[in-house]
């Protein structure tokens, strides 16, 4: 795991979770939680994902791979808005407040 891979990660968690908080009231947890979700989601999906799939690692070669740092925000992306949507449903549920 290197430092680039970690914060496209982060950045795409965190855009994943407020985009699906924007499209999913009943999972929206706010800005910062949102964000805050995503950002866990990416990161811990993203590694999830790179494990899995080493050529998201860049594992072909040396350098700096535009296609890997795209899988890298891709997936943190798509973990980010899963665990958001995750949290917010079962925060929401346990309050007992489901928007409308």
């Amino acid at each position: 795991m290197d430092i680039t891979s970690l914060i496209a990660q982060l950045i795409g968690g965190v855009a994943g979770g407020n985009a699906v908080g924007k499209g999913v009231p009943n999972a929206d947890l706010g800005p910062l939680g949102n964000s805050i979700a995503g950002a866990i989601g990416g990161a811990g999906g993203g590694q999830l994902l790179q494990m899995l799939i080493p050529a998201l690692a860049g594992a072909g070669g040396g350098g700096m791979d535009i296609g890997a740092l795209v899988g890298q925000l891709v997936g943190g992306g798509a973990s980010g808005a899963i665990l958001t949507v995750i949290v917010g449903l079962i925060k929401n549920m346990m309050s007992g407040q489901q928007k409308a």
